[in-house]
């Protein structure tokens, strides 16, 4: 067993390194068709060092950036080649592709970058965050009670953006000498202004139910993943009512650590594909669509594991259940949203259409959320999570002007 599992990571490998080489040939071809960016345009920059597989990071800032960029263009300097020819084919963004060092060095002499933002902790960021006069700035790609959102390398930046009270409390709590009050800027979720697209079906009538649950996790802290402990019954039992749609919408990273995890996602993939053969009108969905929308909005209920789905959903205040982790070890937030949370064990799927028409119908349970939204994203009133964002970054850009103006009197005073 551990020589065929030895033989599938080898030919992913290969795999890598074909499509890496590829990607690279094609980007190259198409920056030289672009032709070099415009000198001293940009002043707000983002900073992404990953490859593809994790573009759902970037993903879920494409829409707020490109509304950004209306008045501040913003550039995505990108240091890998898949990377950055997802980027250039899906953002709508301008993209610097920035492989070496060097290469970064020349951006940085040609554009201002007074504010560089960052959604994710890559080590790579180092290399940019080494540029000083300028604002290094942590974005994160969601809102979650992970201990992800409690890093001590916060402190690595000048500022983090955040979602709102929740956050700075949680900051508060988990961190030493962190200054919250100074150091953080509430934004709410940009995203929700931007909830749009159709879904690939027609309303009739059938109870819509969301289960995106997030990948295996890399250690027993952070096993929150529900594909195998609870997605394929619930997903069965669902599609077996007659009265219900299913939207399965996967972690992109689903099975890149367990084979097994990753088995359970292909299998329920796979039901959902005979279940729409033996009943067209049923018009399941396996979701994989870059951006996020009416996933989020349109659906009756929705089920997600512990991540930043579940408070996207959150946001906008329709019922939610959180599946248990079957993992003793994974780490739960017993102070946050999840303390109140309607959750779903792995032994409640049997019954799930029962457990689901509970949720749906408790208005108690929807005042809640409306409640914790508050808490977590203060006022989710239409525009203006948008407006505190830009707000933000036109704060920053007026505090790097004020020191720019400083250094230039001091410029001038020791010449003098």
């Amino acid at each position: 067993m551990q020589i065929v599992k030895d033989a599938k990571r080898a030919t992913r490998l290969v795999k890598r390194v074909l499509k890496g080489r590829r990607a690279y040939a094609e980007l190259m071809r198409t920056i030289e068709q672009r032709g070099p960016l415009t000198p001293g345009m940009y002043r707000v920059g983002v900073y992404f060092a990953d490859s593809d597989v994790n573009i759902y990071q970037m993903r879920q800032w494409y829409a707020p950036l490109q509304e950004l960029s209306k008045t501040r263009p913003v550039l995505v300097l990108a240091r890998n080649a898949a990377g950055a020819r997802a980027l250039m084919d899906e953002s709508g963004l301008d993209v610097a592709f920035v492989r070496k060092v060097t290469d970064i060095e020349d951006v940085v002499e040609q554009q201002p970058l007074d504010v560089i933002l960052y959604v994710n902790q890559n080590t790579r960021n180092f290399q940019m965050m080494r540029y000083g006069h300028r604002w290094h700035v942590f974005i994160n790609h969601g809102e979650s009670d992970k201990m992800y959102m409690t890093s001590n390398q916060h402190k690595a930046y000048d500022y983090a953006l955040v979602a709102g009270d929740a956050a700075r409390a949680r900051l508060s709590q988990a961190l030493w000498d962190f200054d919250v009050e100074t150091r953080t800027i509430s934004i709410g979720r940009p995203q929700t202004d931007h909830l749009s697209g159709e879904p690939p079906f027609a309303p009739d009538g059938r109870t819509v139910v969301l289960y995106a649950p997030t990948w295996e996790g890399d250690r027993p802290a952070a096993y929150y993943g529900s594909v195998a402990s609870h997605g394929e019954e619930l997903v069965r039992r669902l599609l077996a009512t007659g009265r219900h749609r299913v939207v399965y919408r996967p972690h992109p990273r689903s099975g890149v650590v367990n084979f097994d995890f990753g088995a359970a996602n292909q299998r329920i993939i796979a039901m959902i594909e005979e279940a729409n053969r033996a009943d067209p009108s049923a018009q399941h969905v396996y979701d994989t669509a870059p951006a996020l929308g009416w996933q989020l909005s349109l659906p009756d209920v929705a089920i997600c594991d512990i991540s930043a789905m579940v408070y996207d959903r959150l946001a906008t205040g329709k019922p939610i259940m959180v599946t248990r982790p079957v993992d003793p070890e994974a780490e739960i937030d017993a102070g946050g949203y999840l303390s109140v949370c309607e959750w779903l064990r792995a032994d409640d799927t049997p019954d799930i259409a029962s457990v689901l028409d509970r949720v749906i119908g408790d208005d108690a349970a929807r005042e809640r959320l409306v409640e914790w939204s508050s808490r977590y994203f203060g006022d989710t009133a239409p525009g203006a999570p948008t407006a505190r964002f830009h707000a933000a970054v036109e704060t920053l850009l007026a505090r790097a002007d004020r020191h720019r103006a400083a250094d230039a009197r001091r410029g001038a005073a020791n010449a003098s």
